[in-house]
């Protein structure tokens, strides 16, 4: 007979019995809840055993629906709104305050003008916790910085030819930090190192917060960054957010630049968040780059920021292509000229080998039975679909049957092969995709590069050579002459200060004279004026909704029906909905900046109403870097 196994007694532990604190028992907090909707402040009660340590900016753990879940701490009260029993705060996850009143504005106020849920911008502004950071670093008291009146900085400083960008901006730090700490942005982790190694050989104190470096150490790097004095702080787009005690000045580096886009939801920008930072702190704000962005380029107009520009001469040189060759006729000599003191960088529009099949007979475009095109991924390879990666061995056309194929749009790898012909013996060195090299050695070398992956020479290139110079401003999206005209003048900054630059494009294209008298006004006013007389952004703020493609009757009609009733501003307009793939679509709405918070409120209204209704959420763009 089998032994009972011996019985227990099921352990139950009770519930604490939680003491209130003496002194403003209640905290207001922001709740992580996950759900839209709910993105109310909420009030808990303080627990005597945590009083001293709830304070503004915490980190807290409370009940919400039945889950245990992060808030943090906006402020101590009194009295409580809430008029039933009101829960309290069951943990301290952090003594560390992360959050400042000033930053938690900030927070609020980017929350409102992107239509979201505050704590969706919590989640990109502060680090996530790290236990045994906290332990290492004891809570810091506030500090508390006696400031004299001085004037504040708002101004673009356009950047030098033949100079690295990270002298110059490490020139512009120098001066900043005699008056308190800087807030560096960088659009890359490229630019970020150089901009350190500048620092280090300048023996500049810094602090890095982007998110190159481990989760402990940006974590860290926060809590020294918030009660840091007069130290550099250098970060990526999230470190905008960053409280600092003694924070005087903001730079924002390169700032036309897609990478200082947030990515996730909301889609925030720094541009915007810094401008609205300005409202609340007291602070110098400087933009730099080679051409300012069109927003920036208004304020400049309107005389509400200051344009900082150099005066110089670049040598340029344009060579038209009359039959499409790669290399118009009359460059070869000024490459070779190049070559004797020097290396010479090749820029070309696009990676890979052959972007577009087109047959040799009738010109057609080579498609897939999907409706993609077709490419060339190597030398002899077979044609193959760009989406769905069908591979046509025998291919022929589809409109007169014969099979001889013409590479349409060479890639850097095609380009490669032609130009090694062209200068045999000279070493080639490729630079794209993931083969990116962040340094070359000096002597005559030809290095092949695409757009943000150009290696970095001692002294400079003796001549740039930007070939298929039209297809950088042949992009379909509204950024594309503003991406165009900064990429052509950055060129300049790798040349010797002798070099040229060589441009494959027609003499008269006005990227010639504005990148020798290096001044891009003409070119800035002519698209001002094109966007103010349709008018498109920036003198609309634009709105991208999108989602299934089956919400887009009724959400068109809707808004349609609140033009018509004035619950939203005439002047909104209205476009699509245009198909975008995965049973996905997208509408487009612009509206003048003065009604912009009546339409930001709708939408806002409108994503609460499907979040309570448990509908299919849809994504909001606000501003973002392409339509």
């Amino acid at each position: 007979m089998a032994t009972p196994a011996r019985l227990r007694l099921k352990a139950q532990i009770a519930a604490r019995s939680e003491i209130m604190a003496n002194d403003l028992p209640y905290a207001r907090v922001w709740v992580d809840t996950g759900v839209f909707h709910l993105d109310n402040i909420y009030d808990y009660m303080v627990p005597q055993r945590f009083s001293s340590q709830v304070q503004l900016g915490v980190r807290v753990e409370v009940s919400f629906n039945s889950r245990l879940v992060e808030a943090i701490v906006l402020e101590r009260v009194n009295d409580s709104v809430v008029s039933h029993s009101i829960k309290p705060i069951t943990k301290i996850l952090s003594s560390h305050p992360v959050a400042t009143p000033t930053s938690l504005a900030l927070i609020a106020a980017v929350a409102t003008r992107w239509g979201t849920n505050p704590y969706d911008i919590v989640r990109s502004a502060i680090p996530p916790r790290v236990a045994t950071v906290d332990k290492v670093i004891p809570p810091q008291s506030e500090i508390s910085i006696a400031r004299g009146w001085r004037p504040l900085n708002y101004s673009f400083v356009a950047l030098k030819p033949y100079q690295s960008s990270a002298e110059t901006v490490l020139s512009l730090v120098a001066k900043e930090l005699l008056n308190g700490s800087v807030l560096l942005l960088a659009p890359d982790e490229r630019d970020i190192d150089g901009i350190i190694a500048s620092a280090v050989s300048q023996s500049i104190p810094f602090l890095r917060l982007d998110s190159s470096i481990s989760r402990s150490e940006r974590y860290q790097n926060y809590l020294l960054a918030m009660n840091a004095q007069k130290t550099l702080v250098i970060g990526a787009r999230s470190a905008v957010f960053t409280p600092m005690r003694d924070l005087t000045t903001i730079i924002v580096h390169k700032e036309s630049s897609y990478e200082h886009f947030e990515i996730r939801s909301p889609g925030w920008n720094v541009r915007e968040v810094v401008q609205l930072r300005r409202s609340f702190e007291e602070i110098s704000v400087v933009f730099t780059g080679y051409v300012p962005s069109l927003e920036i380029s208004v304020l400049i107009e309107n005389k509400k920021l200051k344009y900082d520009n150099v005066q110089t001469r670049v040598d340029v040189k344009a060579f038209s292509s009359n039959d499409g060759s790669l290399l118009p006729g009359r460059i070869f000599s000024e490459i070779r000229k190049a070559l004797k003191s020097g290396g010479v960088l090749f820029l070309l529009p696009r990676k890979g080998y052959g972007n577009a099949l087109l047959c040799a007979h009738c010109k057609n475009i080579a498609t897939c039975t999907c409706g993609a095109r077709l490419i060339v991924p190597g030398k002899k390879a077979t044609p193959q679909c760009s989406i769905c990666e069908k591979i046509y061995t025998d291919w022929r056309c589809s409109w007169c049957d014969r099979d001889k194929q013409y590479l349409a749009a060479r890639g850097i790898e095609r380009a490669a092969e032609e130009i090694s012909r062209a200068f045999p013996g000279t070493p080639m060195i490729l630079s794209f995709g993931d083969v990116i090299k962040n340094e070359v050695e000096t002597g005559s070398v030809i290095v092949l590069a695409t757009a943000g992956s150009i290696p970095f020479v001692q002294g400079g290139y003796a001549a740039v050579v930007v070939l298929e110079g039209l297809k950088f401003f042949a992009h379909p999206d509204l950024r594309a002459q503003e991406r165009a005209r900064e990429l052509f003048f950055e060129c300049a900054a790798f040349l010797q200060p002798q070099g040229s630059l060589l441009l494959s494009i027609e003499e008269g294209h006005p990227i010639v004279a504005a990148l020798t008298r290096w001044s891009p006004g003409a070119l800035l006013r002519k698209e001002l004026a094109e966007r103010h007389e349709i008018p498109l952004p920036p003198f609309v703020t634009s709105y991208v909704i999108s989602g299934a493609s089956s919400e887009f009757s009724n959400l068109i009609a809707g808004i349609k029906k609140a033009i018509t009733e004035n619950r939203l501003p005439a002047d909104v307009k209205l476009f699509g909905p245009i198909d975008i793939g995965k049973a996905n679509s997208k509408i487009t709405m612009y509206c003048a900046e003065h009604n912009g918070a009546i339409l930001r409120s709708f939408l806002h209204e409108l994503q609460r109403r499907r979040s309570i209704a448990k509908r299919e959420s849809l994504t909001l763009r606000i501003n973002p870097y392409s339509l």
